[in-house]
């Protein structure tokens, strides 16, 4: 294959975007790829002449798993599922419907094809399809961009973003629709503008990228080229537009679509670097409990618009990810048809993830099922009779039972070890049910009480693979009180506290019991009697 040492431009748009993300990468070093055995497969094959260097490189991390009787029975049919010529069984999961799919589609296969199109690696396949060029090079030095239907994913080259009108701005900026104006973002090729205005359909700050790009304007000269900017930023950038970063919900939301947009850019080895820049779209400081998430994408600083304020950007190589809030997107308003679960895409990020922040299975001592009851520490939606719950699960022998606050005196590296490596997770409907992306594929996520709120953490579960279940009997569930909403004035589930009936408590803990110990995965983890080590 030869060394990266950056790509040359060349002159067609097509081959422009197969070297969109090349950074300097030296011919014996491999730290770019750092994913999960699991996911090499579909990587090499995607790659195959790096496959081909590293079998014969002595100095190569994965030889000796490329080498491997199991690598090599998949290594001409795995993919992750949006390839070309990927078929179902050489998919890297592939999701189930269970349920009936009488009265929403057709047939069952009509059931599975809208369930892969709307939460798996299908929607990522969707947006490499509807991808078109907005503005098309002609020569080496020239800009690019393209981007999928409605503008939701977008990646361009030599491209250049004005700031200098936010150095005047003293109003935050966050969820904004005018941090740039007409002309302030650009670059120097062929503008398809009628094609751009085409996709200008869902103008909303977490949409698409339509409220920056509706201005996007070509350059008479390439402004790279032509100096006409006060940095230069070399290393492949993602510029984000995030949800809430103080909640686990919303803000992995980001990542889970930072990810997938990942693979719809997969299109150099090298793509899966963490030398890159991320640049929030906001004024703002970041900060966030679950900042260490960035690690999985990032080694280098995040930036925010207060950074480049003043000035003009360029960006060799930027990538304009999938958006939190898109019209039936991922996952905050997918549409999930009735039936179906285990989303190879849910899957794949959670094992990149965990892979990533080095986050293992623990050795087990004995066979007794790990329980963890997250316990809020909040005004509304706490359990009342929490000790007297856990007291009543705690006595029983089968069971290692331990109640954790994940607030921010736990890191949240350290969250994650918990959630790893429990089989029953418990909790009431809150944000840190998100942990339940992380749980083992056996396990089972009890969201004690859903306050009225019935689909969130279930379609969750649904699509990460996890069983769910909840509270089944509302008689044997004692709110405080009947919960108003503090800013309506209207009465609402969630802003209330809530006693339960420890003996059936108990009953829907053996029922979960029974699913992990019974699940097939479970069994063979049991029978594996595993040391410490990574499992992924």
């Amino acid at each position: 294959m030869g060394c990266f040492r950056g790509a040359p431009l060349a002159v067609t748009a097509t081959i422009v975007l197969i070297f969109l993300l090349a950074p300097q990468v030296a011919c014996e070093k491999y730290e770019y790829i750092n994913l999960p055995k699991a996911h090499l497969p579909m990587y090499f094959r995607r790659f195959p002449a790096l496959e081909k260097q590293c079998t014969e490189d002595e100095n190569c991390p994965y030889r000796s798993i490329i080498a491997s009787s199991s690598y090599q029975s998949r290594k001409n049919v795995a993919c992750w599922g949006y390839e070309d010529g990927c078929t179902e069984k050489g998919r890297f999961s592939n999701h189930s419907c269970p349920g009936s799919h009488i009265g929403y589609v057709k047939s069952k296969q009509a059931q599975l094809d809208t369930f892969y199109s709307q939460a798996d690696f299908g929607f990522v396949r969707d947006q490499i399809r509807e991808t078109r060029i907005m503005c098309e090079p002609q020569f080496p030095h020239d800009s690019s961009l393209e981007c999928s239907k409605y503008l939701r994913f977008c990646r361009g080259r030599n491209l250049m973003i004005n700031f200098t009108d936010l150095a005047a701005r003293t109003e935050p900026l966050r969820y904004k629709m005018d941090v740039i104006g007409p002309g302030q973002i650009g670059g120097h090729c062929t503008l398809h503008g009628d094609r751009l205005r085409d996709e200008l359909q869902h103008i909303s700050p977490l949409q698409s990228w339509g409220p920056e790009l509706r201005f996007f304007e070509r350059f008479v000269k390439p402004p790279i080229e032509n100096d006409q900017c006060d940095v230069v930023i070399e290393k492949p950038t993602f510029i984000m537009k995030i949800d809430a970063a103080i909640n686990m919900y919303h803000h992995f939301c980001d990542f889970l679509n930072l990810y997938a947009s990942l693979h719809v850019n997969l299109s150099h080895a090298a793509s899966f670097t963490t030398d890159t820049h991320v640049l929030i779209w906001e004024s703002f400081p970041y900060h966030s409990p679950f900042a260490e998430t960035f690690k999985v994408f990032t080694r280098n600083p995040i930036a925010n618009l207060k950074t480049y304020a003043g000035k003009v950007v360029c960006f060799r190589n930027v990538v304009l990810p999938l958006l939190p809030r898109m019209i039936f997107g991922l996952y905050y308003n997918t549409p999930i048809i009735h039936g179906c679960e285990n989303s190879g895409l849910f899957h794949a990020f959670s094992e990149h993830v965990l892979h990533r922040l080095k986050i293992r299975m623990a050795t087990r001592t004995d066979r007794r099922l790990r329980i963890t009851f997250l316990s809020r520490q909040t005004r509304y939606r706490r359990v009342l009779n929490e000790e007297e719950l856990i007291a009543k699960i705690a006595s029983n022998p089968n069971y290692a039972v331990q109640r954790v606050n994940f607030g921010p005196e736990l890191s949240f590296i350290e969250q994650l070890k918990i959630t790893r490596n429990s089989d029953i997770f418990i909790g009431m409907h809150g944000a840190g049910l998100t942990h339940l992306l992380f749980l083992p594929k056996w396990a089972t996520l009890f969201e004690l009480y859903h306050c009225e709120d019935p689909n969130c953490y279930r379609d969750l579960a649904r699509l990460r693979g996890v069983h769910y279940i909840t509270w089944e009997r509302d008689h044997l569930v004692f709110p405080e009180g009947e919960g108003r909403h503090p800013e309506r004035d209207e009465r609402h589930a969630k802003f209330t506290n809530y006693a339960f009936d420890a003996n059936e408590f108990e009953r829907l803990v053996a029922k979960a019991a029974a699913h992990v110990e019974g699940h097939e995965e479970f069994r063979k983890f049991c029978a594996r009697n595993p040391r410490t080590k990574d499992e992924l």
